[in-house]
């Protein structure tokens, strides 16, 4: 866990030195102007010295100067170290998550994911700045205060061994039973993230069921049980507070007891009593340092596991050890696979799927909802991997290309499509980064886009708000389409992505594909008859299996959740003329 950590130091190692070092030399600057002080009063104030008084009150400003000077340097480094680690360290997550399969992005939410991103990661920022400083300066400050003492009167230093072991104790205490709250917070953390962005991203939704008393009673109810946990986790740190206040004062009153017994006796000086006391607080100022390190720690220790989670995630599907980087053709071949999102032969999607599609033709699957039509092609440019069973592109086994070739040969237009901030064009370039003006125009027009898009006022530099807010529903679907077709892909996989489109704009973009792409094999999952009658075939699905394939006229005299399909829509279609 923590190699995974410090691996992302990085070129941050040379401040990460240089401020433990400097919080070592300002410590023992701090260490030795007590001494200096002891000195200046029973050498200088004491017997009325002026010379004595003169050359110490110099050397003490030296000395505390150069202090200040080490805990700035320190500060700035562990700041710089700090928040460049942090950045390598979101750094490394995001470049994980990428690599992840579907599989492994399911197993994490995305509102969990940007809290790891995000608090997590500050949490561990903010305990690394610590660690590299204070808890730095707080074991040399205890050790250096403690010699020192120990130097000065023996018998007073032994009050310290005394207090130590009942700090230890309550530190051990609170360690102990606050961490379990913190790890259930953030937890909670990731629920109401959730909250949050499903309330945004579906905002219009819920004003128009007016729900927004349902979404606020939902939204207090999570952030209510973060703030009683917060509550109950820092009622258990107060008690650091009072308890290091509580040694602190008892130390200092056993110190002046025992010191100024001393001092009568002539067993000791003014000055060394005043040392111990410097020395004192030095000792117990650590130690609360220290406890509040340990607080941190609490806290960043349930973030590391989390943070931890994510990088030693391991992608279920990977490149093979000799990938193939040629996909020959369009074709493909489903071999008795079966599928399974858990991996569980029990809980199978698709079940002994079988079928043969030639290079460049056009094959319709058709079937109801939850019938698994959208699982099928997930599984042709290996978003998922097939639990049994072969699937084969271009004659060759799937899993022995090489990921990125295979997904450049298939474009997909997904059941929701997703435009990102920016402009068409700059959408459009997902694609093909290299994509000429005239090669998009043909694309959008292709897909029917062109002719929508040069109506708005800055054309195909027009501003797609995120996630295509400021376009309909049916100008989002050709966008991607032509998104797609910029690839010149050899599959082109559309899933259910004319449905927002009428029949006639459906229509002209199945013809534009059969006059312009004859090459490329066409995979159209849909609702409409319409879109799909005139395939080389069509693949019925029922319930994760092969209810029939055929041509629609073969479909239409012999199956009958064709038929039923077929005749629903053309009896609504009479009803509606």
């Amino acid at each position: 866990m923590l190699k995974n950590l410090t691996a992302c130091i990085g070129e941050y190692k040379k401040p990460s030195l240089l401020a433990p070092v400097c919080v070592t030399l300002e410590v023992i600057l701090e260490v030795i102007i007590p001494l200096l002080m002891a000195s200046l009063i029973d050498k200088g104030i004491t017997p009325g010295n002026m010379s004595v008084i003169v050359r110490y009150g110099i050397i003490l400003v030296i000395a505390a100067m150069a202090s200040l000077a080490c805990g700035t340097l320190s500060g700035n480094f562990a700041a710089v170290a700090s928040a460049g680690f942090a950045k390598n360290l979101r750094k490394k997550m995001f470049y994980k998550v990428q690599d992840f399969s579907f599989t492994n992005i399911d197993r994490f939410s995305t509102s969990s994911l940007v809290t790891r991103l995000t608090t997590d990661v500050t949490n561990v920022q903010n305990a690394y700045q610590m660690i590299i400083r204070i808890a730095v300066r707080s074991p040399i400050m205890l050790i250096s205060a403690f010699v020192m003492a120990f130097k000065v009167s023996k018998n007073l230093a032994l009050i310290y061994l005394a207090i130590i072991p009942i700090l230890g104790i309550i530190l051990f205490l609170i360690t102990t039973h606050a961490h379990p709250i913190f790890m259930r917070v953030f937890k909670t953390y990731d629920k109401l993230n959730n909250v949050v962005q499903e309330n945004v991203h579906g905002i219009r939704v819920v004003k128009s069921f007016v729900r927004e008393d349902f979404e606020e009673k939902k939204f207090k109810e999570i952030s209510g049980n973060i703030y009683n946990d917060f509550t109950k986790v820092e009622k258990l740190i107060a008690f650091n507070a009072p308890a290091m206040q509580t040694c602190v004062y008892a130390c200092m009153i056993l110190i002046s007891w025992f010191g100024a017994k001393f001092i009568v006796s002539n067993s000791m000086t003014t000055g060394e009593l005043t040392s111990m006391f410097t020395y004192t607080m030095q000792i117990l100022m650590s130690l609360m340092m220290l406890s509040m390190i340990f607080v941190m720690c609490i806290m960043s220790k349930a973030s590391i596991e989390r943070i931890n989670e994510v990088l030693t995630e391991q992608p279920d599907i990977t490149n093979p050890s000799d990938p193939v980087t040629k996909v020959e053709n369009g074709s493909i071949s489903f071999d008795h696979v079966f599928f399974s999102y858990s991996k569980d032969m029990n809980k199978l999607c698709l079940k002994d799927i079988s079928f043969d599609i030639k290079s460049g033709e056009t094959v319709g699957i058709i079937g109801g909802t939850g019938s698994a039509k959208s699982s099928l092609v997930q599984l042709i440019p290996r978003l998922y991997d097939v639990t049994a069973g072969t699937l084969k592109v271009g004659g060759i086994d799937v899993r022995n290309y090489d990921i990125k070739v295979l997904r450049d040969a298939v474009s997909m237009v997904l059941q929701k499509n997703v435009l990102f901030s920016g402009t068409i064009k700059e959408n459009l370039r997902w694609g093909n980064e290299n994509a000429a003006d005239e090669e998009m125009i043909h694309a959008c027009r292709l897909a029917q886009a062109d002719e929508f898009i040069q109506t708005f006022p800055d054309g195909y530099d027009t501003y797609i708000e995120q996630g295509g807010s400021n376009v309909s529903g049916g100008q989002k679907q050709r966008i991607c389409i032509a998104r797609a077709l910029l690839k010149k892909p050899a599959i082109l996989i559309l899933d259910d992505s004319t449905s927002a489109v009428d029949t006639k704009t459906d229509s002209l973009i199945q013809q534009a594909f059969s006059q312009e792409i004859p090459d490329t094999t066409r995979l159209i999952i849909a609702q409409r008859i319409s879109s799909v009658q005139n395939a080389d075939k069509i693949i019925v699905l029922d319930n994760g299996c092969i209810s029939a394939v055929g041509t629609h006229e073969e479909l239409l005299a012999s199956n009958h959740i064709y038929q039923e399909v077929y005749h629903s829509q053309v009896k609504g279609e009479s009803d509606y003329e």
